[in-house]
C-alpha cells in the first residue's frame, strides 16, 4: 500500500508452478476529501477535535473503498472458480503507534501513521470478509521467504521475478513483493 492506493496480486498453484490469476491497482481515497491520501499530514495543521474528525472521516471512506475493492476481486475470483485461502499484507515497521496527540506532534510518526492507515483499511476489509490475514513486515520479506521455502527460496524468488513476462507490464517491485508474499500463503 502507498498513500491512498495499493497493488493486489492474486496467485494460484504450488510454489513450483505459481501463476498470476489477477493483479490490480486499487485506490482507497476519495479525491473530494482534502489530503485524503495523507490524512495525518493534513490533520497535523488542524485543531485537535477537527484532526480527529478528519482522520475518522478518511478512515470510514478508505475502509469502505477497500472493502468494495476486495469484495469485487473476491466475486470475480469466485466466478472463475477460485477459492481464497488467505492474504498477506506488507506492513511498515510493525511497531504500535502512540495516541493521536503524540502522532500529530512528531513528523516521523505522521509518516508512519499515514503508511499504516491504508494498510489497516485493507486489513480490516479482509477481516470483515473473513479472509485470514498474515502481516509481513516488508523489509523482512526476503527473510520470511527463506524461512518459508528453505533451500527453494531462491527458485521461488526467481519465478516471481519472471512471472511478469507471461502477463506483460506492469510488473514492478510492488507486484513482485506482493506475489512473493502471496506465494507464502500457498505453502
Amino acid at each position: 500500500m502507498h498513500s491512498g492506493w495499493g497493488i493486489l496480486v492474486t496467485i494460484a498453484g504450488v510454489p513450483e508452478t505459481l501463476e498470476v490469476i489477477d493483479r490490480r491497482r486499487i485506490v482507497i481515497t476519495d479525491p473530494k476529501i482534502p489530503m485524503a491520501n495523507q490524512p495525518y499530514h493534513f490533520a497535523a495543521d488542524l485543531e485537535f477535535s477537527q484532526a480527529e474528525k478528519h482522520i475518522a472521516n478518511c478512515a470510514v471512506t478508505s475502509e469502505r473503498l477497500a472493502l468494495s475493492a476486495v469484495e469485487g476481486l473476491l466475486q470475480e475470483l469466485k466466478e472463475r472458480h477460485f477459492r481464497i485461502i488467505g492474504t498477506s499484507i506488507l506492513m511498515g515497521s510493525g511497531r504500535t503507534l502512540p495516541e493521536l496527540e503524540k502522532i500529530l506532534s512528531a513528523h516521523p510518526l505522521i509518516h508512519t501513521a499515514d503508511g499504516e492507515f491504508f494498510r489497516n483499511a485493507v486489513r480490516k476489509s479482509c477481516e470483515e470478509l473473513r479472509i485470514p490475514v498474515t502481516a509481513i513486515i516488508e523489509r523482512e520479506l526476503d527473510e520470511q521467504a527463506k524461512s518459508t521455502f528453505g533451500n527453494g527460496a531462491a527458485h521461488i524468488k526467481k519465478r516471481v521475478e519472471t512471472m511478469g513476462a507471461s502477463i506483460g507490464p506492469p510488473w514492478t517491485k510492488d507486484h513482485k513483493s506482493a506475489a512473493l508474499a502471496a506465494a507464502m500463503m500457498l505453502t
